[in-house]
């Protein structure tokens, strides 16, 4: 079983927003993606709208062939209503603030079970795939077991900051996680600052990994390489057995 590649695309919304119009074409780029071999396509409307547009959500399922990942806070019933309306393939629950910057830590699904139990229940019932953004916390892993959700996705900046130091210190917790959430029957999903110099390493010690979600990182590496040379790059890099 090869981890499937979802690359998200809110940096290429960011672009074309800084100058309004539609450059990049933002439409036109996800279904290239496609077209280069990625397997998924994952974006994060924020209330704000500052890079992905709620429209451009709406617009991109008619146009995907491949699995569509929508990430946000479920605390919006605006992000709730978007993604009932447009039932992508799978749903991934972040406990992001109002206004900020990006992702920097996953659910407390213990303080919070009631309400991601709630939440991930409305989801299921219209047949939508779960996944709650966690920390790679044992305890944190069966509270998410515990809210009915599908999967988790490990936040994975921490690995990235120490990958540098000591590889095999900064694994480690994430493949205890992991191991955890396969006994426990979850689904196991990875994303943040996953990169070309850390993601085998990651993939070889991860079991179970069924999807990475990687964007700052990808589309900074396509300015310089190109975005096919780059997805393949990528793909290359889930290959588990691809070792240096």
């Amino acid at each position: 079983m090869n981890t499937k590649l979802s690359v998200n695309i809110n940096k290429i919304a960011t672009l074309r927003n800084s100058r309004g119009g539609n450059t990049p074409d933002l439409l036109k780029i996800a279904m290239d993606c496609e077209r280069f071999g990625t397997q998924g396509i994952t974006v994060h409307p924020r209330p704000d709208e500052r890079h992905i547009r709620y429209q451009d959500v709406r617009d991109l399922k008619s146009l995907l062939t491949t699995e569509f990942n929508i990430e946000g806070n479920p605390k919006e019933q605006k992000f709730i209503e978007l993604v009932l309306q447009v039932k992508p393939t799978q749903v991934t629950l972040v406990p992001d603030a109002t206004g900020q910057l990006t992702s920097n830590h996953g659910w407390d699904t213990i303080a919070h079970k009631d309400f991601l139990k709630e939440k991930i229940a409305i989801f299921k019932k219209a047949g939508i795939r779960t996944s709650v953004f966690v920390d790679a916390d044992l305890k944190i892993i069966e509270g998410a077991k515990e809210t009915g959700a599908d999967r988790i996705e490990l936040y994975t900046e921490e690995y990235a900051k120490q990958y540098h130091i000591n590889r095999e210190h900064a694994i480690k917790p994430f493949a205890m996680a992991a191991k955890y959430a396969n006994e426990l029957g979850l689904g196991i999903n990875a994303g943040h600052d996953l990169s070309l110099e850390n993601l085998n390493y990651f993939v070889q010690h991860v079991e179970g990994l069924l999807e990475v979600s990687i964007g700052h990182a990808l589309i900074s590496d396509a300015l310089y390489l190109g975005l096919e040379n780059t997805i393949q790059l990528y793909l290359r890099k889930l290959l588990a057995d691809s070792r240096k």
